[in-house]
């Protein structure tokens, strides 16, 4: 139930980020940023999906574990690609903008997005990562890997728009913004990879026990053998 609660809180309080963020991109014109609100708006449908799936397992416990297997798969691969998309989406528009681009407008809204992104993301990566050392769990483990990546990425944000807040119009700017894109970009394709590996080989990275199992589908121990003592 914990597991359960813990994911949709992380996706209530990931609704309102893409509307926000987005707001915050028509007030600026940081690469860095509209990087971020992509980010944003595919990661909430990779947590509607995890969330959904994990929810119907714990509701038909009947199914079988090569059943509940793939639909933990299914949510996993969603995890990684929406980290894949992102990656690459980021990438596109850093060579777009390579071109002629300076980074200015208002950021302020964007950087304190970013600040209170990084407080929540830092409390659920640790909470996540505690799940996942109680017990092996295909979805949980993505959802570690995924707010890892966040904590990284709302750094480099954060980074980016405090350069273009602090000095704006300096050519340093510029590569701070593009190259704190890069940096996202790179972070995501590797974090994207490694749980896509993850997925097919569980003791590759992982946080948890090789021989738990996965949503808490825990089998019953065999019953011992009780004898007379001769």
């Amino acid at each position: 139930m914990r597991r359960e609660r813990t994911l949709l809180v992380a996706l209530l309080l990931s609704l309102w980020a893409p509307f926000v963020t987005g707001l915050a991109v028509l007030l600026s014109q940081s690469t860095t940023q509209l990087a971020d609100f992509v980010r944003r708006s595919v990661e909430l449908v990779a947590l509607a999906v995890s969330w959904a799936v994990f929810r119907s397992l714990r509701r038909r416990p009947y199914l079988s574990r090569e059943r509940a297997a793939k639909l933990e798969a299914f949510a996993a691969r969603g995890v990684a690609v929406a980290l894949t998309v992102s990656g690459v989406v980021t990438l596109l528009l850093v060579a777009d903008r390579l071109r002629a681009f300076a980074p200015g407008g208002d950021v302020r809204l964007g950087l304190l997005i970013a600040l209170l992104g990084l407080v929540t993301n830092t409390v659920f990566w640790r909470r996540y990562a505690g799940m996942a050392r109680e017990l092996a769990d295909t979805i949980i483990d993505a959802q570690r890997r995924l707010y890892r990546a966040k904590v990284a990425v709302d750094a480099c944000v954060i980074t980016a728009l405090a350069t273009v807040l602090i000095v704006p119009g300096h050519p340093v700017t510029r590569i701070v913004d593009l190259a704190g894109s890069v940096a996202v970009a790179l972070y995501l394709l590797t974090t994207a990879f490694r749980t896509g590996r993850a997925i097919t080989d569980p003791s590759v990275g992982s946080a948890t026990a090789p021989d738990a199992t996965m949503t808490g589908r825990v089998d019953p121990p065999p019953r011992a053998r009780i004898g007379r003592r001769s």
